[in-house]
């Protein structure tokens, strides 16, 4: 009988020898079922795997891959600062990605691993409509860095960031107390699985906790091919609330630049903020600190969320023991852009 070889044991299996590299290997970037198959016919044949077959184990380059969706964001700025000063620490170099718009950052991630190889891959932004399957076929350790939503990890990925979804249902506590009850919501993608789904439904929750019943017309979606977190996004949106007439008093916005467009628009169609809208954002922008009425939002510790991102990634790489979930606290920090309700 002959002895089997690799491309024998590919052919049985029906998959790509580097797939059956893999399996010998213990690689990442193949499901367990077909691993398993691999090495049940490697024993059922008598296949002994060469130092040929172990040399096919997928080279890696010592690079951590950067994707960012949303680069003009000025909230990412700080982040990408300290997590290119951490990685600079160590041996590895760092390698920045735009994701445009309007593509999937899995499917981005997945060319950048084929060309560059990196070891580990760091997401920032993004709204995720991918499965766990999707993103576990990236085959590398990966950090989603802030967000922390359990059903987009896997094995070997970690998650940092603020419960969006606690501090989401924080301001809209906070509005509440102020005496608002007809609450705008300017959202993210209504398709988006991450941090505008959590922060959609932290703002639910909280209506809901307060009696308040939830109004499907108070929540303003951006159109196709805006960018969700834009100051475009937010400047339609508040002439929306305007020209539409929207029964509202108060406008909590998905995120800071987000506000400061609403609060132009309104500023642009004759309306006083905080005099007869509320306006509140959400990250905490360096900006808000220059501006003349600084914004009422949500504070992300981002210095303490980009390091820890590095740092978890590197435990994967290096198979220490790492935190799947890490969640920082937010602060409520109250500007000038909101106030009590008038009373009438």
């Amino acid at each position: 009988m002959t002895t089997p070889t690799i491309k024998d044991i590919a052919s049985i299996c029906g998959v790509s020898v580097s797939t059956v590299s893999r399996a010998i290997n213990d690689a990442e970037g193949i499901s367990s079922t077909t691993r398993r198959k691999i090495l049940a016919t490697i024993k059922k044949t008598g296949y002994v795997p060469d130092a040929n077959a172990r040399n096919l184990k997928i080279s890696k380059n010592k690079i951590i891959a950067v994707l960012i969706k949303g680069i003009t964001n000025p909230f990412f700025t700080p982040l990408i600062k300290v997590i290119e000063e951490e990685i600079s620490k160590t041996d590895y170099s760092f390698v920045l990605t735009k994701v445009e718009e309007h593509l999937s950052e899995v499917d981005v991630a997945t060319r950048v691993v084929k060309t560059l190889k990196p070891e580990g891959i760091i997401f920032l932004g993004g709204h995720f409509v991918s499965d766990r399957k999707e993103l576990n076929a990236i085959g590398v350790p990966y950090s989603m860095t802030t967000i922390v939503n359990k059903d987009i990890i896997n094995k070997n990925s970690t998650c940092v960031g603020i419960d969006d979804y606690k501090e989401s249902a924080r301001m809209v506590d906070y509005l509440v107390s102020l005496g608002h009850k007809k609450i705008a919501f300017i959202a993210a993608r209504s398709d988006d699985l991450s941090i505008g789904h959590l922060r959609l439904e932290g703002y639910k929750k909280a209506l809901a906790k307060h009696g308040i019943a939830f109004d499907q017309s108070l929540v303003i979606y951006p159109p196709k091919g805006l960018n969700p977190y834009s100051l475009y996004h937010g400047y339609e949106s508040g002439k929306k609330i305007v020209k539409d007439g929207l029964d509202c008093t108060a406008i909590f916005a998905i995120s800071d630049l987000v506000a400061i467009g609403a609060i132009k628009a309104l500023n642009d169609m004759g309306k006083s903020v905080p005099g007869d809208f509320s306006v509140a954002g959400f990250d905490g922008l360096e900006i808000n600190e220059f501006l003349i009425h600084p914004i009422t939002t949500i504070a992300q510790p981002t210095s303490k969320i980009a390091y820890t991102s590095v740092k978890e990634l590197f435990k994967i790489i290096n198979k220490k023991e790492y935190n799947e979930v890490t969640s920082f606290d937010a602060d409520l920090f109250i500007g000038e852009t909101t106030a009590e309700i008038r009373k009438v």
